[in-house]
């Protein structure tokens, strides 16, 4: 599933295509890609046509496209979604769920999504931020993000640290494979308690998240699954980089250890056993 880097990507090449340009029509090819939007399809494409798209913003893996009449486009991609922008005269896609037309002509914008498992929606009155997605936290990109709040709110829980950073409500947009990237920069494995991990230690923890997002975001994102791409169709390349995730087996960078594949949720965590050793009783970041 795309995580902040590629739901950044592809925010940044929307914004490139889609602000100011008024909406002249909205197809809903399947029912299912706007299953969110609760009064239905063809209220969708018709709340949508004559409005100009202000602006697009990201909370953690969402997307919305603020309208002028105050409300917003909400979105996400799920495991396989795609927002492309397309020449009109273009062939549509085997999976094209939602297609919109600007009044000026120029390249459509495409949802197309082969899983359904994304979808869009509009907010009423969420140009702002959307109602549906206010509940997520801020990500660690954000300006406006408070590291002091994050430790503290870290170190109160009684969780694994992995587990952490995949609360969407504690931290945004962190998803499998860049908390096992930054997890190894930090030197810790995913099960530590996150009450035992020291302040300095929880802190050397999210500036290597950043880092690691940063440098995703630079390389256009992951691209493991090749139904993600950008709003080019062109696929990221961090994959090229990492350290850990994936690597089962292949010699960690820094030390030479055959990098080990755990289960985890469902998952699985990749670590080095040398650099990250499991943790035993109440070990101290």
């Amino acid at each position: 599933m795309p995580e902040l880097p590629e739901v950044e990507t592809v925010r940044q090449g929307l914004a490139q295509w889609v602000i100011g340009r008024r909406i002249a029509s909205v197809e809903v090819r399947h029912p299912r890609a706007v299953r969110r939007h609760t009064p239905g399809g063809e209220h969708f494409a018709d709340v949508l046509a004559g409005r100009t798209v202000l602006d697009v913003r990201r909370r953690g893996k969402y997307l919305w496209l603020p309208l002028d009449s105050g409300d917003a486009v909400v979105g996400h991609l799920g495991m396989s979604g795609q927002l492309l922008l397309q020449p009109a005269d273009a062939p549509d896609e085997t999976h094209l769920r939602v297609r919109f037309r600007f009044a000026d002509a120029g390249p459509e914008l495409r949802f197309v999504d082969q899983r359904t498992f994304g979808g869009l929606a509009v907010s009423e009155g969420g140009a702002e931020l959307p109602a549906e997605i206010a509940h997520i936290a801020r990500d660690p990109i954000d300006p406006q993000f408070s590291d002091a709040a994050f430790v503290a709110a870290l170190r109160r829980r009684r969780t694994e640290v992995k587990r952490a950073l995949l609360d969407q409500t504690l931290i945004s947009g962190v998803g499998n494979i860049y908390a096992d990237e930054a997890l190894w920069r930090a030197r810790l494995h995913g099960a530590r308690p996150t009450d035992v991990l020291t302040g300095p230690a929880a802190l050397r923890l999210l500036g290597h998240v950043r880092d690691v997002l940063g440098e995703a975001i630079k390389e256009g994102g992951t691209s493991f699954d090749a139904l993600y791409v950008n709003v080019n169709g062109e696929s990221g390349y961090f994959d090229r980089s990492l350290n850990v995730y994936g690597r089962e087996g292949q010699p960690c960078r820094r030390c030479g250890a055959p990098v080990r594949r755990e289960a985890f949720m469902n998952r699985s965590s990749y670590s080095c056993p040398r650099c990250q050793p499991r943790p035993r009783g109440s070990l101290r970041g």
